[in-house]
């Protein structure tokens, strides 16, 4: 089984949001399957010119000269898409989002009527599969996750996947800051690993495991008030007082 993962993070490797992507494609590569990550930040991927010459002059192919002539093929073999990325206004972050808006190459040109809405095709080439949401957000509602998770589920219904599940982490930033820190988190790794696991031996992952790797780190009024004090204690820095 081929997986992609697309890794829309700034930080990359780096950033709060491989925490959690990490030992998830470490447990999808201990069940067997072939795992590659991308990284956005080190892909040249121009916006789409919505101009469907990908559909109507050239089906398959889109004009642009950049490094989506190497990621379609990839797309189009990978059984389970992951799209990570940290959780921007509510939504995909930019390079990723771009990325994705680049994929409509992989559908044709005729309107169907698919689950009783209009959809296009999926084009030749393309095969069906899953897409998994991995994210992390800095605030410490598990809510703030719903509009990315209705639009990477959209994204599935055009795509003609399968929504595969959701590796959500809701507080992110001190989840780095405990895991460096030696705290007891070590229960979310393992619970990533198993979620990869799971997914590719059952072609599922379980809502006990998922909700281990979104469980809350601290109450709501201790997360708020030591954010405000490291925010305070930096401009200080700043400031030079």
């Amino acid at each position: 089984m081929k997986v992609l993962a697309i890794n829309g993070s700034p930080q990359m490797d780096k950033g709060n949001t491989a925490l959690i992507l990490n030992p998830f494609l470490e447990g999808m590569q201990q069940a067997g399957a072939e795992v590659e990550v991308l990284y956005t930040k080190k892909l040249k991927v121009n916006p789409c010119l919505a101009d469907f010459g990908c559909i109507l002059k050239t089906p398959g192919r889109c004009i642009q000269n950049d490094d989506m002539k190497e990621i379609y093929p990839k797309v189009r073999e990978a059984d389970i898409w992951i799209l990570a990325s940290p959780l921007f206004w509510d939504g995909l972050s930019g390079p990723l989002k771009c990325l994705v808006d680049r994929l409509t190459p992989l559908g044709s040109a005729p309107m169907e009527i698919r689950d009783g809405h209009t959809r296009h095709p999926v084009g030749p080439g393309a095969k069906g599969g899953k897409i998994v949401l991995v994210s992390n957000c800095g605030f410490w509602e598990l809510d703030n996750f719903d509009p990315i998770l209705a639009h990477v589920k959209a994204i599935c219904r055009n795509a003609g996947r399968e929504f595969g599940g959701a590796l959500l982490r809701p507080h992110g930033p001190i989840f780095g800051g405990m895991v460096k820190m030696g705290m007891p988190v070590g229960d979310i790794f393992e619970a990533a690993k198993e979620a990869g696991r799971q997914l590719i031996q059952n072609g599922e992952m379980s809502a006990e495991t998922l909700a281990i790797v979104s469980r809350p780190l601290q109450p709501l009024d201790q997360f708020v008030e030591g954010y405000n004090q490291r925010i305070a204690a930096y401009f200080q820095t700043q400031s030079g007082s």
